[in-house]
């Protein structure tokens, strides 16, 4: 037993140093990385652009008062259709009438005044023409007949002035019956009241700015969207695009609609930079109301029937170190069909093919193919040329360590919308 020991001590430590070297061999070996591929597919591609905005009648009216005073009686409330003239709310006139009388007594004063000067001009010419004849005859003063003259001057001056007085008095008895008519407020378009912010015994003020009374919209049949488009897509609108857009209060339904004008004054909130696209929508059911939230979808392109791969083949980078997979072809392949080379990314075209290198599965081995690519939707994008159906394109690795490309290619941007 004793001559035995040493062996099986020399045994144990040969089985130990064996079982260490396979751990560390199974550690330290190179694990060749799994691709995943998607194949190459036909599709139909729809490029669009996404927006909000708020409807709104094509004409809204804020109806306000010119004169304050207390609100007499109201002739129109919310959804009340009213025609343009039609009387819709009534100021308390006494205020105004009064003054409108006393206009009326200061013209009527001013009018006898003209009267008075006119006559009291009568009698200085006659007695002008007494003096002139006394003094043709040596039996009036050269005195008396300039007093004369003098006064006859000075009443036809005073008739001047009587009428000025009499236009002074005839604006204010004008102004008074304006701001007297004032007290009836009326409708300036044929519409809908859509919002009343005045009940009867309220006092309005119009010292500063016209109190709003009623806001009313035109036509309700007739109605546009405001959206917000941001700077990066409103250089894909046109005027004329047809577009469609869905509200919360119909969920599912869609309305059409058509971009009428894309307006340059830009809005900026919080360092985002929108523009206005006006759209116009046929509401002849009545059944989209003013405020609603539309959910704006513009359709800017097209393509059926046409060669595409998944965006997160663009995106994807081999790793540049490890594995046994087969190396990356350093030069790259033009692909199977010859490059158009038409467009590129500063084209006037949104859908303009641009430039871009994939990688495909070949041999068990990654190898970069040149292509060019069109219109995308945000999730597959065209493929003009540079690849062929079927074609197994690279869109994530794994090392065989657990890790994937997908963490170190998400850093690689891809245009949003080509």
């Amino acid at each position: 037993m004793k001559k035995s020991l040493p062996w099986i001590v020399a045994l144990l430590v040969l089985v130990a140093g064996g079982f260490g070297w396979w751990r560390w061999h199974v550690a330290h070996a190179s694990v060749a990385p799994t691709y995943k591929t998607a194949s190459v597919d036909k599709k139909h591609i729809v490029g669009k652009v996404t927006a909000s905005g708020t409807l709104s009648a094509l004409v809204t009216v804020q109806v306000g008062t010119q004169v304050s005073g207390r609100i007499q009686k109201l002739f129109a409330d919310y959804n009340s259709q009213v025609q343009k003239g039609e009387l819709v709310a009534k100021i308390d006139p006494q205020l105004f009438e009064a003054a409108v009388q006393q206009s009326q007594a200061n013209y009527m004063q001013a009018k006898a005044g003209v009267v008075t000067a006119e006559a009291n001009a009568a009698a200085a010419d006659k007695v002008l023409a007494r003096t002139n004849a006394l003094h043709d005859q040596n039996l009036a003063a050269q005195s008396d007949l300039d007093t004369a003259q003098a006064n006859v001057a000075t009443t036809h001056a005073a008739i001047d002035a009587a009428n000025a007085n009499l236009a002074q008095a005839a604006a204010q008895l004008h102004q008074a019956q304006v701001n007297l008519s004032y007290t009836s407020i009326v409708s300036p378009i044929d519409g809908v009241v859509i919002s009343r912010s005045v009940d009867v015994g309220q006092t309005v003020a119009a010292s500063l700015s016209a109190p709003t009374l009623f806001t009313i919209a035109q036509d309700l049949t007739k109605m546009q969207v405001d959206t917000n488009v941001s700077e990066g897509d409103v250089g894909r609108l046109q005027v004329g695009m047809k577009t469609y857009f869905t509200v919360d209060s119909f969920p599912g339904q869609r309305f059409l609609g058509t971009i009428r004008q894309i307006r340059n004054a830009a809005t900026t909130v919080q360092n985002v930079v929108t523009y206005d696209a006006v759209i116009d929508v046929d509401n002849t059911d009545l059944r989209l109301r003013p405020g609603m939230t539309a959910n704006v979808t513009i359709v800017y392109a097209e393509r059926k029937d046409v060669l595409a791969i998944s965006n997160a083949a663009l995106r994807f980078r081999p790793p540049t170190a490890g594995g046994g997979g087969g190396s990356p072809s350093p030069s790259g392949s033009s692909g199977r069909h010859g490059s158009r080379g038409a467009g590129s990314a500063a084209s006037a075209d949104p859908a303009a093919p641009q430039a871009k290198t994939v990688w495909v599965l070949r041999g068990g081995a990654p190898q970069s193919v040149n292509v060019h690519i069109g219109l995308t939707d945000g999730t597959v994008t065209e493929v003009v040329d540079g690849l062929a159906e079927g074609d197994p394109v690279i869109v994530d690795v794994d090392s065989g360590d657990g890790s994937s490309a997908s963490s170190s290619t998400a850093r690689s941007s891809m245009p949003r919308m080509f």
